[in-house]
């Protein structure tokens, strides 16, 4: 029985379900009227500590991932950082959804798995033409 797409541990796989979530959650909608794109993690932002804490859950699932693809500790240790830091800052009101607005801290994260893989995986490699 064959996995399904969210099932699949292939490096491919879990680079795109990593990509769709960064997608969502840093460049999803475009502020009307600006070129400027936000995601759900600086909506969700919106709302105090619980919206912080959902977006860090999101961030935390790419760590998972990024685990599993066998990530060295200080890589995932980054990436945790990243997370927390966001998380942290972003749960300060006002000055955290500015924050939030800022710091792509899922974008980061996505950046050092797609090194990893990149370097790991060259056959998983996608051609990106709008990576950051």
């Amino acid at each position: 029985m064959k996995d399904g797409p969210l099932l699949e541990r292939d490096a491919a796989a879990v680079r795109q379900r990593i990509e769709a979530l960064e997608l969502l959650l840093e460049r999803a909608f475009v502020i009307p009227g600006t070129r400027r794109r936000i995601g759900l993690d600086a909506v969700v932002g919106l709302v105090p500590v619980a919206g912080d804490a959902v977006a860090a859950a999101m961030g935390v699932y790419c760590l998972w991932e990024a685990r599993n693809l066998g990530l060295p500790r200080w890589k995932i240790v980054r990436m945790a950082g990243n997370v927390a830091f966001d998380f942290a800052v972003g749960a300060i009101p006002f000055a955290g959804d500015v924050f939030d607005f800022l710091f792509a801290s899922n974008t980061r994260n996505l950046k050092i798995i797609r090194r990893h893989l990149d370097q790991h995986h060259p056959a998983g490699a996608i051609v990106n033409a709008t990576e950051r």
